[in-house]
């Protein structure tokens, strides 16, 4: 079975009505869920969402240890919070410009880590930085760019 029937299998299990289009993206596979349940799918902060993208892999990758890792959304919400975090990150940013003082970000997941990291790679006067930890979340400090130094 590959990635989407895998997907319209689990969720019909749980009772879904769902349509599934499998796109590819820069970052690979993604699979764009559309239901009348959009809410449910996606949970409180997304957390149902990244469970039901967890489990997809952890079997995807129980079949071949080696499989590319799958993005699923639901609706296109993941690709309108992304937006919303990048424009965050943004005003976050210019916030830090004006006042020279460094702010630290909620904690984050590595996914979103690597969107305000990205969102900031190429600005020449502010630099983004995580812990050096094994921790799954961490909190990211946006800062003035120290010369030498960048992400």
């Amino acid at each position: 079975m590959d990635a989407r029937e895998i997907l319209d299998t689990m969720l019909g299990h749980l009772g879904f009505v769902v349509d599934i289009q499998e796109i590819e993206t820069e970052t690979g596979k993604q699979l764009q869920v559309f239901t009348a349940e959009n809410e449910a799918l996606i949970g409180p902060h997304g957390e149902t969402l990244e469970d039901l993208q967890f489990l997809l892999n952890r079997i995807l990758q129980s079949q071949d240890r080696n499989a590319p890792r799958v993005q699923v959304d639901v609706g296109h919400w993941r690709a309108m919070r992304d937006d919303k975090l990048r424009q965050r990150v943004k005003q976050i940013a210019e916030t830090v410009r004006a006042t020279g003082r460094p702010v630290k970000l909620e904690p984050m997941n590595s996914y979103d880590r690597r969107i305000v990291h990205n969102a900031l790679t190429g600005d020449p006067e502010v630099m983004s930085f995580s812990p050096n930890d094994d921790a799954r979340v961490k909190r990211i400090t946006i800062q003035r760019r120290i010369q030498g130094h960048g992400r």
